[in-house]
């Protein structure tokens, strides 16, 4: 059997704001939609509360391609107040979903650093798929999160963004 194809995604940006801003701005699954394209019909469908905590599962519902609703589940399986959690999906679109989102401060503000680990089912057929697709996709949605910021954060800037494969695990 082939070796599964582990994507990584990390990003790096200097958000000019308190460690505390950052931090209540992200951990409120609320601010979500208000930085993905509207293109992709993001909705909530759960009832979270305003703030995130380590075991709270998230419903949603997303429109990625081609008019396609898919539903997205996630648990926020780590959290440590104002300086990390993780999102990890447990049902949706990838095959592997895991969302490092970690936050400390810097001389002009907050380095915010995303690190996102990810797989695809039908693997190895969707490979093609991935560079085609997917990739640019998720590359388009940082993208217009970076940009999206700048309304909440005026100044802040993406210094560091990267996206690579890496084969860690074989298929079963």
């Amino acid at each position: 059997m082939l070796p599964l194809k582990l994507y990584t995604l990390s990003e790096k940006t200097i958000l000019k704001a308190s460690l505390e801003e950052a931090w209540k701005f992200f951990s409120s699954p609320y601010n979500l939609p208000k930085i993905t394209p509207p293109k992709m019909n993001f909705r909530i469908l759960s009832n979270p509360p305003d703030k995130t905590y380590a075991g709270l599962i998230i419903h949603y519902r997303v429109t990625p391609l081609f008019g396609l609703n898919l539903q997205w589940v996630t648990e926020i399986t780590h959290c440590v107040e104002g300086k990390m959690f993780v999102d990890e999906q447990r049902f949706g679109p990838y095959r592997l979903w895991h969302h490092q989102h970690l936050f400390e401060e810097h001389p002009e503000g907050v380095l915010m650093c995303d690190l996102v680990h990810y797989a695809l089912y039908g693997d190895p057929i969707s490979r093609p798929l991935h560079h085609f697709l997917v990739a640019p996709q998720l590359r388009a949605i940082f993208n217009y999160r970076s940009e999206a910021l700048q309304t909440f954060f005026p100044g802040s800037r993406t210094i560091q963004s990267r996206a690579k494969p890496a084969e860690v695990m074989k298929s079963h």
